[in-house]
């Protein structure tokens, strides 16, 4: 097992040394990091804490239905032992909709998953767990939306809230319930996909429970960031005509802000392109990354903001040509934003990263890790570590495994 591992390992090293197919990339020198995640395990997820550290979590299936939550810590010699937050059966496990955990100021972990709520294949809640001394005891789990419905509850952000609680943001599907049920149609598809958020405290108080906006895209990933200015969440909204561009909200003085475009791409699609934006924020410098096919045309997008996310620039495109999306951003100190997406090439896909400038710099693409194409590989992570970068992914041999690696900033041009 050993020998197989370390052959993965020079695998990764010698495929991240190639050039990228698009032909004028350098590459970073990728450090592949022994991943804690056991056989059969998926959907990874990062997060960077207020203090440096680099939480990784992630979900193994060591048996049908069976269903287990992990996470780690980044250390100096690697990642700590695994540390179960939840573990069960018949939970919903997708590609797209996947587990978070956060670091709330006063150290406690913060974790969600989605277990199943019925028959139907969306049919799940989102599930909300608080772990004070160092993780060792996971409270019993709370449930953020009170309807209480069968139907798709998912895509969650969450994020740090005063007093040591926590904001959530998911998507929700309560209303195809209702309109079947008040119409009295089975299988009635008119019901429409709302934004809502709320606040729980450790004790599983709830609070202010709200709707941010009444008709969103059904199964594309929220994400939000803290500013001084207040809370900005960004997802892809759902006009009457079908577009689906990037919508944002934001909390200030106390009060939920009308929703508004980000930026009008004008991308007309009867369904949802599972491809949500990223946000990251840094002090009042905000960078949100996303996916577009508008016109015909797939692209990846970024755009800054330098007013906590009242106002913003001139998007700029960030791909190589033929980008497949799964955005992940970060921002640097200077201001600058690193892009974490996929490309496609002849032999599948690629994760890849360069850096984007505010003042519409973009450097040259660098090659993470070759990937599958496929849903099942699902979207690649990045969080920051001082002067690194932490990458996490799933990776498809004979059975699903999460792999991660490092990379210094200083190999990013």
């Amino acid at each position: 097992m050993k020998a197989a591992k370390l052959f993965c390992a020079l695998a990764l090293i010698s495929s991240a040394c190639r050039t990228s197919q698009s032909g004028n990339n350098s590459q970073p020198a990728i450090q592949p990091l022994p991943s804690p995640a056991q056989s059969e395990s998926s959907v990874p997820n990062l997060f960077a804490a207020a203090d440096g550290k680099v939480y990784l979590s992630w979900i193994e299936t060591p048996a049908e239905k069976r269903h287990v939550l992990k996470y780690s810590v980044l250390h100096e010699r690697g990642w700590s032992n695994a540390a179960t937050i939840a573990e069960g059966r018949n939970w919903f496990v997708n590609w797209a909709d996947f587990p978070s955990l956060r670091v709330l100021n006063n150290g406690v972990l913060v974790a969600h998953w989605l277990p199943k709520t019925g028959e139907g294949k969306y049919a799940y809640a989102v599930n909300i767990s608080f772990a004070a001394n160092g993780g060792k005891a996971w409270k019993t789990p709370v449930v953020p939306h009170t309807d209480g419905t069968p139907t798709e509850h998912g895509f969650v952000s969450l994020l740090p809230w005063e007093n040591d609680r926590v904001l959530a943001v998911w998507l929700d599907g309560r209303d195809h319930w209702y309109k079947r049920r008040n119409e009295d149609e089975d299988g009635d598809e008119h019901g429409l996909t709302s934004l809502r958020s709320a606040i729980i405290d450790m004790n599983g108080n709830l609070y202010n429970e709200a709707v941010l906006d009444e008709r969103v895209c059904d199964c594309c990933q929220t994400s939000a960031g803290l500013t001084p200015a207040g809370v900005i969440v960004a997802y892809r909204d759902r006009s009457e005509k079908e577009h689906r561009d990037i919508a944002l909200v934001r909390f200030e003085n106390g009060q939920w802000s009308q929703p508004e475009t980000l930026f009008s791409d004008g991308w007309e699609i009867k369904g949802c392109p599972v491809n949500g934006p990223s946000v990251a924020t840094r002090g009042h410098e905000v960078a949100i990354a996303w996916y577009t096919a508008a016109h015909d045309t797939a692209k990846v997008k970024v755009i800054f903001s330098h007013d906590g996310g009242k106002t913003f620039g001139q998007s700029l495109r960030a791909d190589d040509g033929d980008p497949m999306g799964r955005v992940s951003v970060s921002l640097l100190a200077n201001g600058e934003a690193l892009l974490c997406w996929m490309e496609m090439v002849e032999s599948g896909a690629e994760v890849r990263i360069r850096r984007v400038r505010p003042a519409g710099g973009i450097g040259p693409s660098m090659i993470v890790t070759p990937t599958s194409a496929t849903r099942a590989s699902g979207f690649p992570r990045m969080a920051l570590n001082g002067e690194e970068l932490v990458f996490a992914w799933t990776k498809l041999e004979d059975e699903r495994n999460v792999h991660t690696a490092k990379m210094k900033l200083s190999a990013l041009q």
